[in-house]
């Protein structure tokens, strides 16, 4: 069994800061790439930052410059920095990781999710 568990959220004022982390455990081969994502009431859920296990990064263009996604390997963690929050931020964050299992077949999971709501 695979979990993925965030925790970091919280409320903050716009302009404020928060660090996300998500920690994976279970019957884990390696991890191909670990995600964050958000959805806020009435939307889809979307991408919003992503790292490889090499180290290779993308963003959504609204978090870009604000957000910085990184990752322990040996930790099995991924964290997401965000700083000059703005009301938009607004959202459930979820994490999302692909993992390899020892039959060399990939899944990826989620995270239960944690609130990060930004205040004007």
């Amino acid at each position: 069994q695979v979990q993925l568990v965030e925790s970091g959220g919280g409320l903050v004022q716009a302009g404020g800061s928060l660090r996300l982390s998500c920690v994976a455990s279970g019957s884990i081969f390696s991890i191909n790439a670990m995600g964050w994502y958000r959805q806020a009431p009435g939307q889809q859920r979307d991408l919003v930052a992503r790292i490889t296990s090499g180290g290779s990064t993308n963003y959504a263009d609204s978090v870009k410059g604000r957000f910085t996604i990184s990752r322990d390997n040996a930790k099995n963690t991924v964290y997401l920095q965000m700083n000059s929050l703005k009301p938009e931020d607004t959202a459930h964050y979820y994490c999302r990781g692909w993992i390899v299992f020892a039959n060399q077949k990939e899944y990826s999971y989620w995270g239960q999710g944690t609130q990060v709501t930004v205040s004007s």
